[in-house]
This record gives C-alpha cells, structure tokens and sequence, in this order.
C-alpha cells in the first residue's frame, strides 16, 4: 500500500520551511507503513477568500502528494471559526462572516482545491459539527489549556496590544478552536503557512492536554510572484490563478523568473526531489533557464488544464508570442461593423475582464502596450472604427476578435 518511510519523508520534505519535527514524523511513518494504516492529514480553511493561485496551492500541493502517497485527508472549513474571523496578520480585528457568506465561499473553495485534491479520497468536514455543541463548561476547561501570556506571544495580538488597539477576548478563542480541530478529528499531521504557525503548535498542545499523540506541525514557505520581489498576491497582479485559461497560466509560468525555477518546481509541482536536484544540475551546468521554464510550464499547466489544454496552450503561445503571429483561437466579441469605435468598446472589454478600467486601456495605449490588427496604436487611433474580423491585442497575453 505503501512505500518505504525513508521514500515517504524524502518526498513530504521537499520545499518545506520548518516541520515540528522530523523525528516524530519519521516514526509516524514507519509506524504507518508497518501497520498498513493511512495518516490522517489535516488542513483547516478560513472560507474568507475563496479565489486561489498557486501561492494558496503550495499547500494543496504538499498535501496531494501525501494523498499519493495513501495517506488520509481531511479538510476542515471552518465555519464557526469563520464567526470569528482569524485575527492572524491583521492589524485590527476581522468583521465575521455569516453563515450564507461561509457556505458561498466554501462551495467556490471545492471548485477549485479539487483541481490538486482528489476529491474522492478527500473527507470535508466542517468545524461547527462538534465546536457548536461544547457546552458553556467545556469551553472554560479550553480556555483553561493555555494562559494570556501565551496568547499573547503571537505577534499581531502583540503588536496590536502594544498599539492600544482593541483585542476582543474572542478573538483569543481562533487557535484554541482550530487547535481543537486537531483533538476532534486526531491529526497525524497538520499543515500550513509560515502565517499559521502559532495556530498549528496550539494543535499540538491540546492533542497531548487531551492524551493523543501530537500532530507533526508542517510549515511551507510564501511563493513569491511574477515580480520576483513580493509574495504571490491577487492585489499586486503577481499572481497564477488556477482557474485562469490554460493558456494565461502557461504563459505566465514562461514569465517566472530565472531564479525562482526552482523554487517553483518545488512548490508549484509534484516532480520527485531526485527530478528537480537533475534539473538543478542541468541549470547550474548552463542549460538554457528557457528551455527549463517552457519543462515548468507544461507541468504547471498540465496539473490545472490536463494534456489536451495544454498542447493548445503550447500551440497559442509559440504562434503568439514566439512567431508573434495572432493566435486563431482568441476570444471574440461582437460589434455591429463600421459603427463602433475602439473607444466605443471599452465597456465590453471591462465587462469581460480583458482591462480592469478605462484608465487602465488609456494608460496602456500611451505605454504602446495596445495594437490592432499587429500595429500599435495612439490615443488618436482610439476613434478608429472596427471592421469584421479586426484583432486587438493588450499588452503581451490579451487577444480579442471582432465579429459582426
């Protein structure tokens, strides 16, 4: 059912930032595959923020690898905790979400974590199952497992109370509960970001107040986006949706930078450790970075879209942006002919997501980042009127046909 432990944590290691610790892990293992019994993985969710790039998957991504591997998986939404909202990182409390709130987000959530989860080996539970039901008394023998002093050591309620910003006593209550997940469920192994650590060790403490083995406390590092610089962030336009087009994700991907390809390897994908240390070797020995990214972009894409969406990825951008020719596959939109006007269209390409807003198109025209028919035009040309079969490209990625 298994392969070796040895095997299994050289695998569940790679691109990790910290685990607590490899010595129980290992035994954990090697107790597992003596007896032929699946781990039970953990992974809580806030159901706050339910669209997802690869920077949310690094996780989802450690955690299938785990489900190849025979383990158990576990994703708990935590929908009561969501009444709280998780003060973690944030400089002044979180405004709750309502019930109607955290189910829409959650059914958003399944969509697209079941593009890396196999969803037939993947329990989903949600935390109001057993945290609505402790009675008044429970709760005060919880909140009897640790002390102030110890809450306080997370550093946004440190922060926030040196600040003389409020904490509610609620808001002390977050870790407790998530950490309650743990005793609820019995985690072998619970993972995270390096955002969740003080909330994941918590997992550990109630496990042994409660006389169960603790959890083994994995923490993966923040993937840094398209710049190179920050973490991968829907807000700073550095990011790789997975629900966005196969062929947007493959060519972002070709924009990763050089120095980052490794790091995606490890974090973006499900290569084998030995396949990404031959590539690491292939690069350091001066092989083209290009040809390594395009390697990267077909596994990346390949793990969202499948084989058939990726070939046709492939095919849109060596047409598009190797042979800079237009792509035959490109969205369309239709315009009634000689009467309508670059400008006139502005609307339809906001209302269809290819620019966030008019300024933005403007901007992009003065920056020569907008060509019709493969020439570039100005802010004069935008009174141009469009004619059948008219292509508009914006910026490198944004391809659209006009049709009457």
């Amino acid at each position: 059912m298994f392969v070796k432990p040895e095997e299994q944590l050289k695998i569940i290691m790679k691109g990790v930032q910290e685990v607590v610790n490899e010595v129980e892990l290992l035994a954990k293992l090697e107790k597992s595959y003596q007896l032929q019994t699946p781990l039970t993985i953990k992974l809580g969710l806030d159901p706050s923020a339910p669209d997802i790039h690869l920077g949310h998957a690094v996780v989802l991504r450690k955690i299938k690898q785990m489900q190849n591997l025979g383990h158990k998986v576990v994703i708990i939404i935590g929908d009561f905790t969501g009444r709280i909202g998780d003060p973690t990182g944030k400089a002044k409390g979180r405004i709750a979400l309502s019930d109607k709130q955290v189910k829409a987000n959650a059914k958003t959530y399944f969509e697209q974590i079941f593009k890396v989860l196999d969803s037939e080996k993947t329990t989903v539970r949600y935390n109001s199952e057993w945290l609505s039901k402790l009675t008044f008394e429970e709760v005060i023998k919880l909140a009897a497992t640790t002390s102030v002093a110890r809450i306080l050591e997370r550093d946004d309620f440190q922060k926030r109370y040196m600040d003389q910003v409020p904490i509610g006593i609620h808001e002390f209550f977050y870790p407790l509960m998530q950490a309650y997940d743990s005793v609820e469920i019995q985690a072998d192994i619970e993972l995270g970001g390096t955002d969740q650590t003080f909330n994941i060790l918590m997992g550990r403490t109630l496990q042994k107040h409660w006389g169960l083995e603790k959890q083994i406390a994995i923490f993966m590092p923040l993937l840094e986006g398209l710049d190179g610089i920050e973490k991968m962030s829907k807000s700073l336009g550095n990011y790789i949706g997975v629900n966005e087009p196969a062929e947007v994700m493959f060519k972002k991907v070709m924009e990763v930078p050089d120095s980052l390809i490794i790091k995606y390897f490890e974090l973006a994908t499900d290569e084998h450790p030995d396949e990404i240390e031959n590539i690491k070797h292939h690069l350091e020995k001066g092989a083209n970075p290009r040809d390594i990214k395009l390697k990267l972009a077909k596994i990346v894409t390949n793990l969202y879209w499948g084989e058939e969406e990726t070939k046709r990825a492939i095919t849109y951008f060596e047409t598009a942006f190797s042979k800079k020719e237009i792509p035959d596959d490109i969205p369309k939109i239709l315009i009634e002919i000689g009467a309508e006007t670059v400008e006139a269209i502005i609307p339809q390409l906001i209302e269809k997501e290819f620019v966030k807003s008019k300024s933005e198109f403007i901007r992009l025209v003065k920056q020569n980042g907008v060509q019709l028919n493969k020439e570039k035009i100005n802010e004069d040309d935008l009174d141009c009127v469009l004619m059948n079969e008219d292509v508009l490209q914006i910026g490198k990625k944004r391809f659209i046909r006009f049709i009457k």
